[in-house]
């Protein structure tokens, strides 16, 4: 065990033991650690999103409980591949499109930098879709209205904020989200017994995998993994060798914290689907049909918390997805990641309007929400595998870099999303 090296800001020894659960548990409970939490919560609200209400109660109401797992394998993927890009930004202090860009051949960097911006693209038109059917569901505001209106908020809330006010909006969104599933659980009376055992064991057939993948898709998200490594160099990141394991330590806390809460809100959508649509033999087709089947069954207070839960996620992963690609497109181009920048704001609108666009046409928002998580599915490899290699790198990462253990975890999973969105594309286009 390596001694102790010197005394922290609070009076708490740093540079003792590195690793293992009495580290990560004693750091848990610092009051050191309330510093550097906030980042992995905003990446968690992208996986709360219009996208995964559509998947999750597509999976509840078909297969009642039996889909919980697919969350907490998702969860558990989500939670490495989210810890090693916020790594990657805090060692090099670039984000990954500026890593990806500096250190990989120009054929890769133009493949993996056109399709996450078509994949941001795709993800803005699930997300102002799920704002404006929110704005639909509590005030009756028409989609092509609700669409404009959200993007309006969101420019407001990224360009008119400062990043810590911004982050500590999302944080309160995401405690609204999970505060409206906390009463709806109280209000449709789930059967635990029967719904704890399925976060564990998986069950799965030939009719649910292709609900199950969908669900898989949209927790693991291509522009997630991209913003991580941009927010959390919001925090100050001394890695000198006494702090250095202490702090990667506080990113992880952060990280599995922040990655649990969306754990918890994506399974509460289930068990609230399976509760009130399985168990009443109603399969849903839509989010909107789900609101309007809900008042029936449980009552009008269930109606309202689903609407006011679907707008502020819209609200927040729009924030989120739009941090994104605004971080995203300058780091591509080799420009400044700064909102004051014209490169920044320019990125901001030009890649919302696609999505405006669709909107606008009056497409079937439930297949509109189905083709965006398609979309993301294809993107996954072209962000997962450069990830690795970075992390993999001496020259990017140093004594930093992943070893042999957690780089045969990584290409394990890299090989299960390859397998399971090919899977996936195939069934899809086999089926439409």
């Amino acid at each position: 065990m390596a001694s102790t090296i010197g005394i922290g800001p609070h009076g708490e020894p740093v540079g003792g033991p590195s690793r293992g659960p009495r580290a990560f548990a004693r750091d848990l409970f610092s009051r050191e650690l309330l510093r550097y939490l906030g980042p992995g919560f905003i990446v968690t609200i992208g996986f709360i999103d219009p996208g995964n209400w559509a998947t999750n109660i597509a999976g509840g109401s078909e297969f009642g409980y039996d889909l919980l797992w697919v969350v907490s394998l998702s969860t558990l993927m989500l939670i490495f591949l989210q810890h090693l890009s916020a790594k990657l930004g805090i060692v090099t202090g670039r984000s990954l499109a500026a890593n990806i860009r500096a250190q990989l051949p120009r054929p890769v960097v133009w493949i993996a930098g056109v399709t996450i911006v078509l994949a941001c693209m795709a993800t803005d038109l699930a997300e102002y879709l799920g704002a404006a059917l929110g704005f639909y569901l509590l005030f009756g505001l028409p989609l092509w209205l609700g669409a404009p209106l959200t993007v309006g908020l969101v420019f407001l809330a990224i360009l008119g904020q400062r990043y810590h006010r911004l982050e500590r909006m999302i944080v309160a969104f995401l405690a609204i989200i999970a505060g409206c599933y906390v009463v709806e659980l109280f209000l449709v009376d789930p059967d635990w017994g029967v719904a704890a055992p399925h976060w564990v064991v998986p069950s799965i057939d030939g009719a649910s995998i292709l609900v199950a993948l969908g669900m898989l898709g949209a927790i693991v998200m291509p522009h997630n993994i991209y913003v991580h490594s941009n927010v959390i160099q919001s925090r100050e990141w001394d890695l000198q060798p006494g702090t250095r394991s202490r702090l990667m330590r506080f990113e992880l806390i952060d990280t599995t914290l922040a990655m649990g809460m969306g754990w918890l809100v994506n399974s509460a959508m289930i068990i609230v689907a399976a509760a009130v649509f399985f168990r009443g033999g109603v399969v849903v087709s839509s989010i909107e049909q789900a609101a309007d089947t809900l008042e029936p069954l449980v009552g009008e207070l269930a109606r309202f918390v689903f609407g006011l839960a679907l707008l502020v996620a819209g609200l927040a992963s729009s924030i989120t997805s739009s941090l994104a690609e605004a971080n995203i497109v300058p780091g591509y181009l080799g420009r400044a990641e700064d909102p004051r920048s014209l490169t920044y704001r320019l990125s901001l609108v030009l890649t919302s309007l696609p999505a405006m666009l669709v909107i606008a046409l009056g497409v079937d928002s439930y297949r509109a929400l189905i083709v965006s998580q398609v979309m993301l599915s294809i993107q996954l490899p072209f962000t997962v595998l450069p990830l690795l290699w970075l992390s993999r790198s001496r020259r990017v990462m140093g004594d930093e870099r992943m070893g042999p253990v957690p780089t045969f975890v990584g290409l394990a999973l890299a090989g299960i999303i390859i397998g399971l969105n090919v899977f996936l594309l195939a069934e899809t286009f086999a089926g439409g």
